[in-house]
């Protein structure tokens, strides 16, 4: 199988989502219990249907992941420690230990960039926006994270700096670089948005706003108008 999904489209905004899928090839035994499959360890729960909610909104090209995130972590660099997680979240992943990394780069990590590459290449976006989600807390011990909506980025902070402004005008309860630093974490967006010199930013939505239709609706019509502003010409240059 491809390691991802291509929605069509012809807006101004590419949306990416790499943590979309909770399929394990049948070739690959990751050693966990199948009832971890389902939790955010992973998957991003709901991200994927939101991404395809602001794909038809917008009319937006999307790029979706289909293989799990602990087959391997496409929004990792392939030297990061946790490309291929031997651990996440307190539960160890033993069906990674000793894993063929470059394999599993070879036919999931490389497949998948080069076709984002490729469709930024075909529709020249003015924006990357990339979609992921977060738990409350994590089960291995954090505080509880209040933020609605998380805006993430690194140095380019052109787009993200009006997302924090819109979403918070709004009345979203924003995270500037919450629940984790896209200065720390932006692998993704790194390599294609600021390497390409296109304004991006991530978005990441409490998990538990967005586990069902309705909380996906609700979420995808505060977005997308925000997005469309955002996208306008000059508004993020």
């Amino acid at each position: 199988m491809l390691p991802f999904e291509v929605i069509s489209g012809t807006g101004p905004i590419l949306l990416i989502c790499d943590h979309a899928s909770k399929a394990v090839p049948p070739d690959i035994d990751l050693g966990i219990d199948s009832n971890l499959l389902d939790k955010h360890i992973n998957i991003d729960i709901g991200a994927a249907d939101v991404t395809r909610a602001l794909s038809a909104m917008l009319g937006a090209p999307a790029i979706l992941a289909t293989v799990s995130r602990l087959v391997i972590d496409l929004h990792r660099s392939p030297d990061h420690p946790g490309l291929v997680p031997e651990s996440s979240d307190g539960h160890a992943i033993t069906g990674n230990i000793g894993a063929d990394r470059e394999a599993r780069l070879a036919r999931f990590h490389i497949p998948y960039h080069c076709a984002l590459a490729a469709l930024i290449a075909r529709h020249q976006p003015r924006l990357l926006v990339s979609i992921h989600s977060f738990t409350p807390a994590l089960e291995s011990g954090s505080a509880p994270r209040p933020w609605e909506i998380g805006i993430l980025y690194n140095r380019d902070a052109r787009a993200a700096h009006q997302a924090i402004q819109r979403f918070t005008a709004a009345g979203v309860v924003t995270g500037d670089n919450q629940p984790y630093s896209g200065r720390v974490l932006n692998m993704t967006l790194n390599r294609h948005g600021e390497g390409n010199g296109i304004p991006s930013f991530a978005i990441e939505l409490r998990n538990n706003l967005i586990d069902t239709p309705a909380g996906v609706a609700q979420w995808a019509s505060v977005i997308a108008p925000i997005l469309s502003a955002i996208a306008q010409p000059g508004q993020a240059s």
